[in-house]
């Protein structure tokens, strides 16, 4: 898993509503970048409900809020309107971006092995550099826990 100070791998992946979003044109700017497994889950609900009800507080930052999972557009689409959410879900069928990251890994349930995805966040600074990361996110209030960390430096 990528670490502070790591390059950002470069992307260009769909959004369920704002065409394609790639690293190129953020480039200059800090974004968040949130990796969860699975649309309208519960986990994956409060998270997203926690990044949206704070993103007010992130645009004025100017830093820009993207989720990122192997769902489709459609699945996304459906969660963004179900829940109201105010930012860009990415696609990454493929799970190419997961893997940059690292958090496309082996998980376990129950003594059962699986691939899936970890769930983290990165916060890429203007210079294309991990500047805080998130290897194991607490869903609940985790926006507010980016936040404070982009206000703070």
């Amino acid at each position: 898993m990528l670490k502070v100070g790591d390059h950002a791998p470069d992307f260009a992946l769909e959004s369920d509503n704002a065409g394609t979003i790639s690293s190129k044109q953020l480039v200059g700017q800090r974004y968040v970048l949130y990796f969860y497994p699975k649309d309208d889950t519960s986990g994956c609900t409060r998270e997203a409900c926690s990044f949206r009800d704070r993103l007010p507080d992130f645009e004025r930052l100017g830093v820009p809020v993207f989720g990122v999972s192997p769902d489709s557009a459609q699945a996304h689409a459906k969660f963004r309107t179900k829940y109201q959410l105010n930012f860009p879900l990415l696609v990454d069928p493929d799970k190419a971006l997961m893997q940059a990251y690292g958090v496309w890994a082996e998980k376990s349930m129950y003594g059962r092995k699986y691939m899936g995805v970890l769930r983290a966040t990165f916060v890429v600074g203007a210079d294309g550099r991990i500047e805080h990361a998130w290897p194991k996110v607490k869903t609940e209030g985790h926006g507010e826990e980016v936040l404070k960390a982009l206000e703070s430096g």
